[in-house]
């Protein structure tokens, strides 16, 4: 809570003390029953042929619903209702056909972390047709998104969701005189800068939330759009020679580059054989759900003002897999949505914390994991399950998540007004190397 002083002319936020861990590897890992690092072939692909029954049997329901939308057939009062009722049944569709497919697409992903059997061949060979079949480079993004696990919060070797800094927007510089280093006060003349300079109508957030929902997977793998800032303009996932990967790599990225080509054309054959129209309402509606809920997921994942991000002096690996959230998927549209989020979606947001302790745990066997790994990490006085995941904490974040500091070893979000949330508090009883005090 602000507590704002006429006279002082400096605003005082309460903070909420966030943990940083002091755990080891073996900690975490010994707090997961043996069973559920088993990997299932057999199990695995039962996933997928369910995954597919449900797509089919949600078209066929729409197909099967559209045909009584006529007079023949349903008595509406006026003729565009007609229209009307086609159009979201067919919106529905596309709904529940992306969630479904985001399940598809989390398996796929799952197989870029050897976590669909013990074969790595059989894996890499689900994974590469899954993928391009949703428009994914399989081997591209699943060797930026190892370094992702590897760095998970670092703010010079994370690959993705790395926040701006206040240099990098161009903020004016940090001030000790009128601000704390921590966000937990600032001055009303250095505060007014800060919102004048970063802006925080409700119509800006929700265009910028809805933009970075509509095309942010695209923009991030064609121009490393919220990516790590120190790589080259444009590094993008297609390019073999890019930073991103090694040279013994090439020969895998020009395989992802390929089952993109295939995927572009099988869509383009499709809509000359079949009309844009009907390829639209049947996939390329789905699909775009499908990157909707891949960003909106990711981005609630490792964004909030409660999640510390690390530069190299304070990074531990337990550290970074800690750096993330539990969210129920629709939890915040209620108990039904919530569920059917979850399900169809194989539990992706709601175990998230589990699977960077561990990614080779299978989504079956993550829930059974990711309770048992909350006892533990409660009984060290941390618990990372964050609100529900959807549309309007999608917003809330967005507003509240704008720059950190660069400054500092440990830094949460600020603010349009350089106020910050959280703050760092230390099982060691230390201070940081950044001279921050934490509680005693």
């Amino acid at each position: 809570m602000a507590v704002n002083s006429p006279k002082s002319g400096v605003t005082v936020v309460e903070q909420t003390p966030c943990v940083i861990p002091d755990l080891s590897v073996k900690d975490l890992l010994s707090a997961i029953p043996s069973h559920c690092f088993q990997r299932s072939a057999v199990r695995s692909f039962g996933y997928v042929v369910y995954d597919f029954i449900v797509i089919a049997g949600i078209y066929k329901a729409a197909n099967y619903l559209d045909g009584f939308i006529n007079p023949e057939q349903l008595s509406l009062p006026y003729p565009f209702l007609y229209t009307f009722a086609r159009v979201a049944l067919w919106a529905l569709y596309g709904f529940a056909e992306g969630l479904v497919m985001t399940g598809l697409w989390v398996i796929a992903h799952e197989c870029g972390h050897q976590a669909f059997s013990e074969s790595k061949t059989l894996n890499n060979l689900v994974g590469w047709v899954l993928h391009s079949g949703l428009g994914v480079p399989y081997h591209s993004w699943r060797i930026t998104h190892a370094k992702h696990h590897a760095s998970t919060g670092h703010m010079t070797e994370d690959q993705v969701h790395v926040p701006k800094t206040r240099s990098d927007l161009g903020l004016p510089p940090f001030d000790p005189t009128k601000e704390d280093i921590v966000g937990a006060s600032i001055s009303d003349e250095v505060k007014k800068e800060l919102w004048e300079a970063l802006g925080d109508s409700p119509i800006g957030a929700s265009i910028g939330a809805a933009g970075y929902l509509l095309v942010g997977w695209w923009m991030y793998v064609i121009r490393n759009a919220s990516g790590q800032r120190r790589y080259p303009a444009y590094t993008n996932h297609f390019d073999p020679r890019a930073i991103l990967f090694k040279p013994q790599q090439q020969a895998q990225i020009v395989l992802s580059d390929i089952g993109i080509v295939l995927w572009l054309g099988a869509v383009i054959a499709s809509i000359h054989q079949f009309g844009f129209a009907n390829v639209a309402r049947l996939y390329l509606i789905p699909y775009m759900w499908v990157n909707h809920w891949l960003v909106l997921i990711t981005f609630l994942q490792h964004t909030d003002p409660l999640v510390p991000h690390y530069r190299a002096p304070e990074f531990t690996f337990p550290r970074g897999a800690l750096a993330t959230l539990d969210r129920q998927l629709l939890g915040d549209c209620g108990k039904i949505m919530g569920f059917l989020g979850s399900h169809f979606t194989h539990g992706i947001s709601e175990t998230h914390v589990l699977h960077h302790v561990s990614s080779k745990i299978p989504h079956y066997h993550a829930w059974e994991a990711t309770y048992a790994l909350r006892k533990r990490l409660e009984s060290a006085g941390i618990k990372l399950q964050g609100r529900p995941g959807g549309w309007s904490e999608m917003y809330r974040i967005y507003k509240e998540c704008k720059f950190v500091e660069d400054e500092g070893n440990v830094v949460f979000f600020k603010n349009a007004q350089g106020l910050a949330v959280g703050r760092p508090v230390y099982s060691s009883n230390c201070e940081s190397d950044s001279g921050i005090e934490v509680d005693k």
